[in-house]
């Protein structure tokens, strides 16, 4: 099988195309012979050490996956060959075939295509988890969403809407805003030609956000934690632009306001329960239209470096999804 091999540690560019041994399922695992996997911003900072997952090279980067059940190990229940399925991996599924726990595996909704499903587990179970479960968001608060056109930022907006919040994406540029715009968005702030704090002050006819989603952080975060509400909460979800801040802590005190931080793949790995009901409400949104993850483009296997740039350079709107055939979608 075809693997993208991460055999030292550095940028996208030294990861290498192989040829790799077949593999089999051990007890409680299932070989999942890939269809498509999707790009997230994770897996640039795996491929350098900078993430909190630091698995021992070589490895194949790619932390999930869609794709159609092989074969299943001993003591494996409630998949069988043939099923569509889809999983979130942490790392390996930059690979055609690649071995998980039944665990991690879910069944793939009618509702989605391999493309979607390849996409969607990272980016909306992080954005249902941060406003779920860290946020409390509730209907008729102000979600104020930075890094609107991204993947992340993408599904906070669509999900805070299925909520009931009034949403205001921001972002750096009109075509990241569009598309923000189109999942749902009410409000809309370009960053880049505007102060943050102003605007959502503004919007808010003073009071600021109720819940702010942050995965860009950089000094867009002070400016954001100036623009949140009495009581508000701030998300600390991750640092897209290269920079962990360094906020003056006086202001949550000063604002009754809460800063917390989202580790999906934490909260996966220890509260399997909550992501499963977390997933089947997701699935419930999407089967009713309330979800309709963007796809920026696909491409093969063989260009997962070239995606996994565009991806750290944040030049993708939505996500990009990286396919096991040699055609493009």
């Amino acid at each position: 099988m075809r693997a993208i091999v991460c055999s030292e540690l550095g940028p996208p560019e030294r990861l290498k195309l192989e040829t790799l041994s077949d593999v089999l399922p051990g007890p409680g695992q299932v070989l999942v012979a890939v269809e498509a996997a999707g790009v997230n911003f994770p897996d640039t900072l795996i491929i350098e050490g900078k993430y909190q997952i630091k698995p021992e090279v070589p490895f194949s980067p790619g932390g999930e996956l869609s794709g159609v059940v092989k074969c299943v190990g001993a003591d494996v229940e409630g998949f069988a060959p043939g099923d569509p399925v889809m999983a979130m991996t942490a790392y390996g599924a930059f690979r055609e075939e690649v071995v998980v726990n039944a665990s991690v595996l879910m069944k793939r909704p009618t509702s989605m295509d391999a493309v979607v499903a390849a996409g969607f587990t990272m980016t909306y179970g992080t954005s249902m988890h941060a406003l779920k479960q860290r946020a409390g968001l509730r209907p008729g608060e102000t979600l104020l969403v930075l890094g609107a056109g991204g993947g992340v930022g993408l599904a906070a907006v669509e999900i805070g809407k299925a909520i009931g919040a009034r949403v205001i994406a921001a972002a750096s540029s009109a075509e990241k805003l569009a598309a923000a715009r189109a999942a749902g968005a009410d409000e809309l702030v370009n960053y880049s030609e505007q102060s943050l704090k102003d605007r959502v002050k503004e919007l808010t006819g003073g009071s600021g956000a109720d819940v702010v989603y942050d995965p860009v952080g950089g000094e867009l975060f002070e400016q954001a934690l100036r623009a949140t509400a009495w009581e508000g909460r701030v998300l600390v979800v991750g640092f897209a632009s290269g920079m962990i801040p360094k906020p003056p802590v006086n202001l949550a005190l000063l604002k009754g306001c809460s800063i917390v931080g989202v580790f999906f793949g934490g909260f996966h790995a220890r509260q399997p329960d909550d992501n499963r009901r977390n997933f089947d409400e997701l699935f419930e949104f999407h089967k009713a239209g309330l979800l309709k993850p963007l796809i920026d483009h696909t491409m093969p296997l063989e260009r997962a470096a070239e995606a996994l740039r565009l991806v750290s350079e944040r030049k993708v709107i939505g996500k990009i999804v990286l396919l096991m055939g040699n055609a493009e979608r």
